[in-house]
This record gives C-alpha cells, structure tokens and sequence, in this order.
C-alpha cells in the first residue's frame, strides 16, 4: 500500500510545479510590457537635444509665427558666418608670408662652386669668375624650393617678408629664384661663350641650393593676427529691446538678430543647467506619456499584446512622429506643421479601432511638442485634426473617402488656425499667411496615407475595410467562379451575407467583415457542387452512390478545399477564419444519424462525421455560424410563417448554444437573443406569401 507520505510528497512536488509555471508566466508578461516602455522612451529620448537649446523656427522673409520676442539680457550681434568669411578674405589679400633667408648657404654652395669649376678644363680663368659672381647674385637676390614657389603662385601671393636675424624686408615673389630657374639662368649665360657640355658634367646644379626657407610657424602667427583684427559682432541689443512680433516679415538684419539671440541663450542655458538633469527630465516625461498609454492598452485593448502586428503599428507611428519632430527642430529644417501627424489615426482607426487612434494622436501630439518653444497651439491643432480624421473615417468603404477626408482635415487646420490668430491679433495684416502654405503641403502629404496603408496591409497582414469592399465585390474572379460552378451556394452566400450584416449592424459588430467572410465561407463547394442540396437542380443525388462515411467526407472536404482556394486567390487571414469556423467543430449529422440508425448495435464514433474546427473565436464568426445554419434550414420549411420561422431560429441557435459552440467567443446572451429577433423578422420578409393575380374576365 500507499503510505501516506508518499502522497504528501507528491502532492508538494505538484503544488511547486504550478508555483513554477505562475512564477514564469507573470514576469514575462510584465517583462514584455516594460521591455516596450524602455525601447519606446529610450528611442524618443535619444533623439532630443541634451542641451537645453532654444527651439524657435524661423525663416528669412517669412513671418515671424511667435507672440512678440523681447531680449531678456544683453547680447551682441553675431556676423553671419559668410560674412566673417569674406571680411578674412579681404584681409588676406594683402597677407604676406614669411621666408628666412640663410647668408651661409650662399657662402657654402659659392666655394663649392669655385672647387667645382676648378676641375673643369674647359672653362678658362675668366669664365670661371664670372660664373661665380653670376651664382653670388643669385643668391643675393634668393633661390627658394619649386614647390613653395608653386605654392606661394597659388595662393595669389605677390610679395614675400624676407627676414634675417637683425632686419626683415618685403620682396616681390617675381624677383626670387628657384633652383630650377637659378640653374638656368647661369646655363643661359651666352656671353661667356661657355662649354654647355663640359659644365652640365660637372653636375655644378648641386652647387644650387635654396637659401630662402617658408617660415610656416611665423606666418601662421600673422595670419592669426589679421583674423583676430576681424570682428565677430556688430553691434548690441540691449535688455527690453523689442526682437520681432509676431507677423512681422523676418528681414536679413532681423534674422541675423535672431540668430545671435538663440546662440546667446544656449550659452546661457548651458551654463546654469546641466544636462544631467534635463536627460532625467526628458526620461520622466516621455516614461509618463508611454506609461499612460501602455496602461490604457492593459486595462481596454489587452488583447493587442497576443497581436504582435497591433503593437508594432502604434509604436512605429508613436515613435516615428516625434523623431522626424526632432529631428526638424534641431536641424531647422522647414516647418514641423508640414508633416501630416493625422495620417497616424486615420491608419490606426482603419486598421485598429477609433478610441486606440485618439489615444495615439493625443500621445503623438504630447510627444512631439516636447522639441518646440509654443507647443500649445501645436496640440491644439494636432488633436482637433486627429479627431476630424477619425470622425471622417468612421465608416470606410471607399479608398477615395481617403482624398476626401485629407482635404476635410486640411480645410478645419485652415480655419482652426485662422481663428486662432484672431484670438491673439487685431489687424489681419498681422496674421501669419506662412502657415498657411505649410498646412497646405501638410494636406497633401495626407494622400500618402492610402500608398502606406496598402504597404501596411501587405507587410503587416492587416485587412482595411476597403479591401474587405473589394473583395465582396461579386464580380472579383473567385467569387465569378462560385456563381458559375455553384449558383445554388453562390445564393445562399448572398443571403447569410445580408441575414449575418444586419444582425452585426444591431449588436455593435463589424457588418462588412462578416458580410465578406460570408460571402466566402462556402467557397470549398466550387470542387464538389453537385454534392450539397442546394445545387441539386435536377433532382440526382449523388450521394446515393456513396456510403455515409464517404458523403460525410466530402461534405467536411468543403472546408479544407475552401482554404486551398482562398491560399490560390491570396483572401487574408480573418476571410480564412470564416472558411474554418462557419462550421465550428459541428456534426454531419445527416449521416451521422443515418449511420447510427444503419448500426443500432454499434457504439458509432462521431469523430470520422466531424469537422475540423475550430470553434467560432471572434463575434463575427459566432454570427456567420447562426446565420449560415438558420438559412439553410429555412429552405426545408414546408410552410413559412411566423410561427413556423421563429421556432426554426429558436431551435437552431438555442442547440447550438448547449452544443457549446460559443464558448470561446466574446458574444453576450444579450446579442444572442438580437440575432434571433433579426433573423426571424428577415426571414419573415423573404419567405413572404405573394398575393395570387386575378384574371380578367370577359
């Protein structure tokens, strides 16, 4: 026997097994939640300016978009850059650089001179003197390196400061030698009548020696000089000075102003504050606005943490925005109204849903404000156009609403803005017409919205509304074929689609997806149409041919078939869904039965008559699996009214319901009973008794 220790341990040992698995499971959910926040805040935070710079925008004979700007202290006024450039240009016309001449290469390179003439025959006494008091004027007037004096030629330079130990005079470039120019000059001595031949094999250009040196250390002192005797300022604005007011045209003296306000001011700010401090304060803002949202996904849309496609789509466009916002601001680049921050909730709306979108916009807006001076317009704008485009996006159905709402969005920006400026300024003359031009380009940077969207869908595996449009169009190939092949389910397809739709338009559910999802459900039937009743025209079954097992087959074939054709025609996953669902893990139970009463000996193993699965998930499909069996059914009525159709539906769904096919989907008791009031009323109108004509008598 047993001892009782033994189940004790045994039962401890299970008991630290669950412990283990509940340990393993909480972190990594908390793990993944802030391994998001520290990605999201690290990425944003990395971007911004550590500096504590100003972050005013401004352009050259553009109005100026601020409230009126006073100098807080006194600053001088900086030169432009170019301006400084040219002011040392002009100095350094008349730079000269500094050579040194050396008086004992001279004397040096003249004895080694006169040795070397002394052994040359051919060249007579007098030849020889002469020769050398040629090399003595050459190096009086000086011989300096081909190079430097190549140098010295491209550099415009025309004079040179010859200095020795006690003196220093200036020299024009023309009149120095090189050892080239030097070597020639004596070869070209034609008075003397010499012997070109014997003297070039004396190799006396070894006598020829530069005794002028570019003196760089020197020179580079000088020119230091003259830059430093060029000022960088010019002028003063003194504390209270008015810079610009808003509206005002941003002249080239008020630009350069400005300019040297904002450098003035970093100065300053760099100097009381670290950037410790403003790293940390950055971190805890961005952590704060990333936290909340995270927080709203945890407690309203936590389903999006299984859904790594929905996670990846807001935080790229959370991310994304506020960097390109950064990265304008510090780099002056145009305007930051120019980027179209509403195409992020009119995709996520699309794509996701509506309340996630104005969370994303207002987190966007918040972020991305952080970079500029007056952020509370900025918000202001952001969120007002986030909200237009997704109130103008709420039902879409057509990729042209796209156009239609960017131009809407950009048309409440316009007038916002006006607005806005009246509520600051009194006189129109003053209003700010820039921006107006920026919120324009803003708008048709919008209509990249559908591009992105498709790339999205693609990338992503996202389905829009508007694809599910397209794909419910009757004419599109597949379901062409399905018309063609099995017009009996092409039929029925039509009318769960309509029955499914209105019961989804009453309970809060996407009626486009289901109507598409059911138009598709069946399309397995294309292979085998002559199997399923409703494309028996003539009357043949063939089923009669085939044992219960083998109908039964064909008839759950439908299933796998339908996927193999929505993989062919490329139908996305939710389409899919529908294909696998419509049916749950449900019963033939035609043959099932058949072939229990064929066996009543036999205990019959439902298991080779059940379909696949899985069981409807979503509300959509629980929807479709009602509707496609309430209307299938409606057809074998022998009479049809209310009487007759209500207990149809009844019976129906409440079976399905104690079957347990709605477990595992987020359909409430309250839904079921609309359905059932739907149907039952839709049917009613379709299986209407028309009144008989009467004939005309004579």
């Amino acid at each position: 026997m047993l001892s009782f220790s033994y189940f004790r341990r045994e039962l401890g040992i299970y008991i630290m097994e669950i412990g283990k698995k509940e340990k393993e499971i909480i972190p990594k959910d908390i793990l993944y939640k802030f391994v998001l926040l520290l990605v999201s805040v690290f990425c944003i935070v990395y971007t911004l300016p550590h500096d504590s710079k100003n972050t005013l925008q401004f352009e050259e004979n553009v109005p100026w978009p601020y409230s009126q700007l006073m100098a807080e202290f006194d600053f001088p006024i900086y030169k432009s850059e170019a301006l400084v450039q040219q002011e040392q240009d002009s100095i350094m016309a008349d730079f000269t650089p500094y050579c040194q001449i050396h008086d004992s290469i001279a004397d040096i390179q003249v004895r080694l001179f006169r040795n070397k003439l002394a052994t040359i025959p051919e060249i007579t006494g007098v030849q020889r003197q002469l020769l050398e008091a040629k090399l003595k004027t050459l190096y009086k007037a000086g011989i300096i390196a081909g190079d430097e004096y190549a140098t010295f030629e491209e550099d415009s330079i025309k004079d040179v400061m010859v200095y020795t130990r006690k003196s220093a005079y200036r020299v024009p470039l023309r009149s120095i030698y090189t050892t080239k120019t030097a070597y020639e000059s004596i070869m070209n001595t034609d008075s003397l009548h010499l012997n070109k031949a014997a003297l070039q094999q004396s190799n006396i250009a070894d006598a020829i020696q530069p005794n002028i040196v570019y003196d760089m250390n020197r020179s580079d002192e000088v020119r230091q000089d003259l830059f430093a005797s060029v000022s960088l300022t010019a002028g003063m604005v003194l504390a209270g000075t008015k810079i610009v007011d808003r509206g005002e045209i941003v002249t080239p003296e008020t630009y350069s102003i400005l300019e040297s306000w904002q450098r003035e001011s970093n100065k300053r700010s760099s100097e009381h504050q670290q950037s410790k401090l403003l790293l940390l304060g950055q971190v805890i803002f961005v952590a704060l606005i990333m936290g909340s949202f995270l927080l709203y996904i945890n407690l309203f849309r936590n389903d999006f943490f299984e859904e790594q496609k929905k996670i990846l789509l807001l935080f790229f466009f959370i991310i994304a925005f506020p960097v390109m916002t950064t990265l304008m601001v510090r780099h002056n680049l145009l305007n930051v109204y120019i980027i179209p921050y509403a195409m992020a909730p009119m995709i996520i709306r699309i794509l996701v849903d509506s309340r996630t979108a104005f969370m994303s916009v207002v987190v966007i807006a918040l972020l991305s404000s952080i970079t500029l001076k007056y952020p509370y317009e900025f918000i202001l704008i952001q969120v007002l156009s986030g909200l237009v485009s997704i109130m103008s996006l709420r039902e879409l159905s057509q990729r042209s609403q796209l156009f239609k709402a960017a131009l809407f969005i950009t048309g409440i920006n316009i007038v916002f803005y006006f607005g806005f400026g009246l509520l600051h300024e009194n006189d129109l003359s003053k209003l700010d017409i820039s921006m107006y031009k920026y919120l324009c380009v803003n708008g048709v940077l919008l209509l990249f919205t559908y591009p992105l969207l498709y790339m999205l869908e693609k990338t992503l595996g996202f389905t829009s509304d508007v694809t599910l449009v397209e794909l419910s169009n009757i004419n599109s190939p597949l379901l062409q074929r399905l018309s063609e092949v099995a017009p009996g389910t092409f039929q029925h397809s039509m009318q769960v689609a309509n029955l499914a739709a209105e019961v989804a338009k009453k309970i809060s559910g996407k009626a486009q997806l289901v109507r598409t999802g059911a138009l598709y459900h069946d399309i397995g039937k294309i292979n085998n149409p002559a199997f399923f009743t409703e494309n028996q025209a003539s009357g043949f079954n063939p089923h009669m041919s085939f044992s219960e097992l083998q109908s039964a087959q064909i008839v759950i074939n439908h299933v796998s078939d339908g996927l193999k054709l929505a993989d062919k025609y490329s139908l996305p996953k939710v389409i899919r869904d529908f294909i696998t669902t419509h049916q749950g893990k449900g019963v033939t139970k035609y043959f099932y039965i058949n072939y229990c009463n064929k066996h009543p000996e036999e205990e019959v193993d439902p298991t080779p008559f059940t379909y696949p699965g899985p069981n409807p998930f979503t509300k959509e499909q629980a929807i479709l699996m009602m509707a496609d069996s309430v209307e299938a059914a409606s057809r074998s009525l022998s009479e049809y009214t209310e009487e007759s159709i209500g207990n149809l539906v009844e019976k129906i769904i409440n079976q399905q319901m104690a079957e347990g096919y709605f477990l595992e989907c987020p359909i409430t008791f309250k839904d079921i009973a609309v359905a059932k009031s739907v149907f039952k009323e839709k049917l009613k109108i379709m299986y209407h008794t028309r009144l008989a004509y009467p004939e005309l008598k004579k």
